[in-house]
């Protein structure tokens, strides 16, 4: 379960670490859908092997141990959903984040 603490500060642009049973996940927060309803989800999303992965979690899964926020993005972030994020390269994303 996550804590409202951490519930507040995973918003598009945050890198995030996420400590699930099967093992961990790190990657940037593209988009937080349906808020705080019971089918709120967060989509993280990561280059692993030169491959893009995203893993989309439900807020309230029994799976997730743990979230760690690693880095809030220093510039303000102007969309909701950062999915043109999958087209840009790893510097271009620092560039335009911040982060």
């Amino acid at each position: 379960m996550i804590s409202e603490e951490i519930l507040k500060q995973i918003r598009p642009g945050t890198r995030v670490k996420v400590y699930e049973k099967g093992g961990m996940f790190e990657g940037l927060v593209l988009a937080r859908k349906h808020g705080r309803q019971a089918g709120g989800t967060f989509t993280v999303r990561a280059k692993l092997a030169d491959v893009g992965v995203e893993k989309v979690y439900p807020i309230y899964s029994p799976n997730i141990k743990k979230v760690e926020i690693l880095a809030k993005p220093r510039r303000k972030v102007r969309r909701a959903k950062l999915y043109y994020l999958r087209n840009l390269s790893e510097k271009k994303i620092r560039q335009k984040l911040g982060v």
